[in-house]
């Protein structure tokens, strides 16, 4: 019949269906290609690192609301900048008062950690009351624990070792970050180590940390000292950039290594080509290696505000670790000895942690310094792995 629609075959479609699909696959697939397209363009390192740097560029942008504020408020602001600065003047004397405090108090340590000393060298022993000490556990577990059918293990130190031998090493070596410091022939010099001490000064403001040893065979030194110099000034070219004491300057001491016997060196032998006559010969280099001892030959400050950041990396490793020496480390040597110097507010939840460990590159490499989430470095017990944060005071 002439009335009757024309049905397209089974399996075909209208051309105008067929069109609409068309446009449908052409956009799909336009927006596939901007996808793919811009995927490509971030995994170039330039165009990724101008996007970042742009982004960066807008954080802390003004939004215009200071600079349209009427000028009798802009006036008060003023006002108040100058009084943040008397603020900030009046904390840096607080902060020169407590250094006042740390000297006044370190004369009344010294003489408990003087009496550390002799017993950790075996000069004395104490006495009966002065071991008595009651584990948590023993109490805790009262008689459950000497049912315990557990044989001991055989302890490597003789029963007739005076003192607590490698005491220093030991309590070292149970805090991560300063254990990756510390190289296999280290070891053998710092089971000489007999005490570390600390000093504050006054001119110049500071503290200096001194290592004793016994008479040994590999250098000539009984102490070996590191300085550090710490101000709490407000500048007057940038007075809001004041937050405190801050280390700006270390400095170590000459170690007067017996021939043969520096760890921090080794010799190297290279062959040699002559360019004219072509003949070869055999030198010996001596090149630095990793040692704990490079901690008494710091990283020099570099001039102005701008260095490597190898460099910068370096020196404020150092900076950390002399602070970490002096607020934690010797008031706490015997708790890193036994592992328990962990405080509860370095413990992380795990979901503030997240991936910070794959994010932050630890384990790859082995001076790297763990950060906390506000950005301090951490030294972390061995033992268990909790994180020892590292604060100026």
């Amino acid at each position: 019949m002439a009335d009757e629609e024309t049905k397209p075959a089974e399996g075909e479609e209208t051309t105008e269906a067929a069109a609409e699909n068309d446009d449908s696959d052409g956009d799909d697939k336009e927006t596939g290609d901007k996808s793919t397209i811009v995927s490509d363009a971030l995994k170039t390192p330039g165009v990724l690192e101008a996007v970042q740097n742009h982004l960066g560029s807008l954080v802390g942008m003004s939004s215009g609301y200071l600079e349209n504020l009427p000028e009798p408020v802009k006036r008060r602001l003023r006002a108040l900048k100058n009084i943040q600065v008397d603020c900030l003047k009046v904390e840096s004397r607080f902060y020169a008062e407590v250094h006042e405090l740390e000297c006044k108090y370190q004369s009344l340590y010294k003489e408990h950690y003087d009496k550390r000393a002799t017993i950790v060298s075996g000069s004395y022993e104490p006495t009966d009351e002065e071991c008595e000490w009651v584990e948590e556990d023993d109490e805790e577990e009262g008689e459950d624990k000497k049912e315990e059918d557990t044989e001991p293990k055989a302890s490597v130190v003789p029963e007739d070792a005076k003192g607590i031998p490698e005491f220093w090493l030991s309590a070292m070596k149970n805090i991560e970050n300063l254990n990756q410091q510390i190289q296999e022939y280290d070891e053998p010099v710092l089971q000489h180590l007999t005490n570390v001490e600390l000093e504050y000064t006054q001119n110049p403001t500071g503290f200096v940390l001194k290592f004793h040893f016994d008479p040994n065979d590999y250098f000539t030194d009984t102490v070996l000292t590191k300085t550090y110099e710490v101000k709490a000034e407000v500048s007057n070219d940038n007075p809001f950039a004041f937050d405190g004491p801050e280390v700006t300057k270390s400095t170590g001491c000459k170690i007067n290594w017996k021939k043969s016997k520096n760890v921090t060196v080794k010799m190297m032998k290279k062959k040699q080509k002559h360019k004219g006559h072509g003949q070869s010969r055999v030198v010996t280099k001596q090149v630095k290696v990793d040692s704990f001892f490079n901690f008494f030959s710091p990283p020099e400050v570099p001039e102005g505000e701008e260095g490597e950041p190898d460099e910068l990396e370096k020196l404020t490793f150092d900076y950390e670790l002399g602070l970490f020496f002096r607020d934690r480390f010797i008031p706490r040597a015997v708790l890193y000895f036994t592992g328990e110097a962990i405080d509860d507010d370095d413990e992380f939840d795990e979901e503030e942690s997240g991936d910070e460990d794959e994010e932050d590159g630890e384990g790859q490499d082995p001076n790297y310094v763990p950060k906390t989430t506000d950005g301090k470095s951490q030294f972390r017990n061995v033992d268990d792995g909790k994180p020892q944060e590292c604060k100026a005071q």
